[in-house]
């Protein structure tokens, strides 16, 4: 009787059978080189990257406080100015800003903090229109809290910058830069009262940016100088804009945030110090301050424009931004009579010269310009705002040239700020910060028929640079 002989296995048995075997021996031979680093390297890869894997982070994403005791953190105002306000322990919760605190009277009164982020204008109707109500801030007790909030909320760590202004005036250079911007570092800056000459500070950088009211185009200016400015000078921070904030209105949960500065342009204007000198930056420059408050800023901003080192600056430079193709500019005449008299200087005395068309200069130029530069001058217009990166000192001044009767602290008011002299021009007459005139426009303002007198204004910068 034959027996049956099994049928000889498949070519796809064959196959499979192979792949188990590989699989099989690739793992056996894993496991032999895992054991020989280990113990020719003493652990120092796969050990430590076991010990990491135990060692799990604590990330830091919620808040909680029992129930039944009065634990919710609550908000302390660690500096304020109207309109610029430091925060500790601030909540947000359905697009509303809460203050917690068992001290309201300690609380400034919310107009000088917040406001409903309105376009900013000066009738009656309008100042009524921007008075923040529950809606933008609430102040509440702990146990309004714990009936609103729960038993914690969730928790947005470090430095928040949140910037309650209508798109109405960040996206220009000048507003931003010269005001918003330095309105925010003028007061951060006065937690650090050791910020040295270098530049060098305790602050940590801001982490995020909140635009309440801006998305994410608003922010920006045409000649993208905004964003270059932030990028120098923050390179980490990241942005939110309105639609961030709508989203997590609509989550319906808490959010208590580390640290907040609120920064508000219709708050800062109900200041006494704004009302007097007609800029919201006045409140945050009544805040202590050191001496070099703003060289941090300028520090990086310099460096991401390439200059490692501060230049020499045994050589004066006089800069004269032209506005000889924009709107508002000096008569034609007086333009070439005053461009003579700067180079006679020049050839005279050896001063450098430059007249230049900001429009026409990359932004690594305008700013490595402005930092050289020992007196700046031209038309009222957004080029003067590049005073910011000059160096302060007994020489640096800016000049400002107006049609006769016109003025506005514009420039002048950011010059004191950063330590920069100042004079105003009407032709041949000038005044500095001493004598002012008052705000006016009159006609002619912003035309094309602005006189000066060149001859007396070379006069002026030598007697500033032979003083």
């Amino acid at each position: 009787m034959l027996r049956s002989l099994p049928a000889p296995p498949k070519r796809r048995e064959i196959i499979l059978f192979a792949v188990v075997l590989f699989s099989l021996l690739a793992s056996f031979h894993v496991f032999s080189v895992r054991g020989s680093l280990a113990g020719s390297f003493s652990g120092l890869f796969f050990n430590q990257a076991e010990d990491l894997a135990g060692d799990r982070e604590n990330w830091r994403i919620h808040a909680d406080w029992p129930a039944e005791q009065d634990a919710i953190p609550q908000t302390n105002i660690v500096i304020h100015a109207p309109g610029w306000t430091i925060f500790d322990n601030l909540y947000v919760m359905n697009g509303t800003v809460f203050v917690v605190t068992d001290k309201p009277e300690t609380i400034p009164p919310r107009k000088m903090l917040t406001s409903t982020g309105v376009e900013i204008k000066n009738d009656p109707a309008s100042i009524a229109a921007r008075l923040p109500t529950d809606r933008e801030m609430r102040i509440i007790s702990v146990a309004e809290a714990r009936e609103l909030f729960g038993t914690d909320a969730t928790l947005i760590d470090g430095f928040t910058w949140m910037v309650n202004d209508p798109p109405q005036f960040i996206p220009h250079y000048y507003h931003w830069t010269a005001e918003l911007f330095l309105g925010f570092w003028r007061t951060y800056s006065s937690l650090d009262p050791s910020i040295s000459e270098s530049g060098d500070t305790v602050l940590p950088s801001p982490r995020r940016i909140w635009f309440i009211h801006l998305d994410a185009s608003r922010w920006r200016d045409p000649a993208r100088l905004n964003q270059w400015m932030l990028r120098s000078t923050f390179p980490s921070v990241t942005i939110e804009d309105s639609n961030d904030w709508d989203d997590r209105a609509q989550l319906g949960r808490a959010f208590l945030l580390d640290r907040v500065f609120l920064s508000d342009r219709a708050a800062a204007k109900e200041g006494q110090h704004s009302k007097k000198v007609g800029r919201p930056l006045a409140e945050a420059c009544s805040l202590p301050g050191t001496p070099h408050w703003w060289t941090p800023i300028a520090r990086n901003v310099m460096k991401f424009a390439g200059l490692s080192e501060l230049p020499d600056m045994e050589r004066p430079v006089i800069t004269y931004i032209s506005r000889q193709s924009s709107g508002r500019r000096l008569i034609a005449e007086d333009h070439e009579l005053l461009v003579e008299a700067l180079y006679a200087l020049e050839d005279e005395y050896g001063y450098e010269v430059n007249i230049v068309s900001m429009e026409k200069l990359s932004r690594e130029e305008q700013m490595k310009l402005a930092v050289r530069t020992t007196i700046m001058l031209g038309v009222h217009g957004n080029g003067l705002t590049s005073v910011v990166w000059m160096r302060p000192s007994k020489h640096r001044t800016l000049m400002e040239f107006y049609y006769p009767g016109g003025f506005t602290p514009d420039y002048q008011y950011t010059a004191y700020t950063v330590g920069v002299n100042y004079y105003g021009w009407w032709d041949n007459v000038s005044f500095t910060n001493e004598n002012l005139p008052r705000k006016a426009y009159p006609k002619g303002f912003h035309g094309s028929q602005i006189p000066i007198d060149g001859v007396a204004v070379a006069k002026a910068c030598l007697e500033i640079l032979q003083t």
